[in-house]
């Protein structure tokens, strides 16, 4: 008797693919009006993380750097003088250019007009929001989007839920309650992957969340990279969200 069962082929590898992205675009140029009185001074990626001495857009630029990138093009806006005059004194691991908007662009022409200001306009891109703190392999993000063939791929967070549950059977009776579970749901996590024929598909006034995304979904041409499990990821938006993260900082290095 002959066994017909063929043996999956192996998952491709990142190396299979080709090179991750050198280069990135850093938003920073929201008010951060959430995070008041910490952003009366300063734009939002340029609040420290309490515990490190380094404001955001350090780690994210460190992180950026630590995945291969070698240029960074900084979007600013609110108070853009402070971040600039920054990272001009800042030891930075990889080359930097600013960019300021004249007049408001939006989200999507925004990240336009930054994109333009990249060194390699023919090549892949990164693309992380300014308020974000995490750690995952961009390499790894970037083979994902590649053995997709997709135009864009934006990483998925599930993060926890600030309020505790409460888990029921089918008869309504109560099983247990789960204090600041996972999101069911993943979200936006603010991280992106973008071929290089996505600049073009940008806006120049407006909003791509609501115009090129949703176009490129219809195509079947978006993709989501889910965040490794224990990969670290918060959005810093408010003041308790500093809190937890010099909180959660804390815990890890006493591990």
């Amino acid at each position: 008797m002959t066994d017909d069962r063929r043996s999956a082929p192996p998952a491709p590898s990142a190396a299979a693919f080709p090179a991750a992205p050198t280069q990135a675009v850093v938003l920073a140029g929201g008010q951060g009006s959430r995070l008041r009185p910490y952003t009366d001074d300063r734009p939002k990626p340029m609040v420290e993380i309490p515990g490190t001495g380094v404001p955001i857009i350090g780690h994210q630029l460190a992180w950026l750097a630590s995945e291969g990138v070698t240029d960074a093009v900084v979007s600013c806006g609110h108070l853009a003088e402070v971040l600039q005059e920054w990272l001009a004194g800042a030891r930075l691991p990889l080359r930097v250019t600013t960019v300021v908007e004249e007049e408001p662009l939006g989200r999507g022409g925004g990240l336009k007009y930054a994109a333009r200001h990249l060194p390699h306009p023919a090549e892949a891109w990164y693309a992380t929001n300014g308020d974000i703190w995490t750690r995952f392999s961009l390499r790894e993000m970037a083979a994902f989007h590649a053995e997709r063939d997709a135009v864009a791929t934006l990483a998925l967070a599930r993060p926890r839920i600030p309020w505790g549950v409460v888990e029921t059977n089918e008869f309504g009776q109560v099983l247990d309650f789960i204090e600041a579970p996972p999101s069911p749901y993943p979200v936006n996590a603010g991280v992106y992957v973008f071929s290089a024929e996505f600049t073009a598909l940008l806006p120049d006034l407006g909003d791509h969340e609501r115009t090129t995304f949703p176009r490129l979904a219809r195509e079947r041409r978006l993709a989501g990279f889910p965040l490794p499990q224990g990969a670290y990821w918060r959005a810093i938006d408010t003041a308790k969200d500093l809190t937890e993260a010099a909180r959660e900082l804390a815990a890890q290095k006493a591990l």
